[in-house]
């Protein structure tokens, strides 16, 4: 496994240069992180360079660091988390792209690289807000098309924002303000004699 991980980090250095801003190999796997300006182009010579050939994109998330493991944090807040396979050389990437902008973030599309990033961007835009740019249809997957906010946000309330029911008067599904009172919830505690067979 260290030859096969030695091998796939030369090839990936001498690929990719100076556009990876960032390298971990940990626990037998490899994680790059490289600029968003530059994704597009490393995402295609990843795919297309004879001594890498990562011929599929198996995964993509989003993720919200704003509060990642409650350390201060002084990358940008949103990142793009890709995992790539390699068939034919029988290797795999993890690649990470942070958004620069934490008001509006947007990185490159990879659809027009692998067509499987489709729904997997879709969902990090409706789920965090992220915004690809170049993707053909991007619409929220997961929520409701006038759902307000992006529920997977650190800053996102646990309620949410408004709440929808059907009316019976109008015949049809009504959204209206958020109607649950928060509330603190505690566990009831049961105590009997001999509770778990212990005297």
């Amino acid at each position: 496994m260290t030859q096969k991980l030695d091998n796939l980090q030369a090839a990936l250095e001498a690929a990719l240069g100076g556009r990876i801003k960032q390298f971990k190999r940990d626990r037998g796997e490899i994680t790059i992180t490289v600029a968003a300006a530059d994704w597009s182009e490393v995402a295609t010579q990843l795919r297309d360079d004879s001594r890498l050939r990562f011929e599929q994109l198996i995964d993509l998330c989003g993720m919200d660091m704003s509060a990642y493991r409650d350390e201060p944090n002084d990358r940008a807040r949103y990142l793009v988390v890709s995992h790539l396979l390699s068939v034919s050389l029988n290797w795999r990437l993890r690649v990470k792209v942070f958004a620069p902008d934490d008001d509006l973030p947007v990185v490159p599309s990879v659809t027009p690289i692998w067509s499987s990033a489709n729904w997997f961007e879709r969902e990090a835009f409706d789920l965090y807000g992220i915004i690809f740019e170049g993707h053909a249809d991007l619409r929220r997957i997961l929520t409701d098309y006038g759902f307000i906010g992006h529920p997977m946000r650190k800053d996102f309330p646990v309620s949410g924002h408004v709440e929808m029911r059907y009316d019976a008067e109008t015949r049809r599904v009504v959204y209206q303000p958020v109607t649950i009172e928060p509330r603190e919830i505690t566990p009831r505690v049961i105590r009997e004699d001999n509770y778990g067979g212990l005297h």
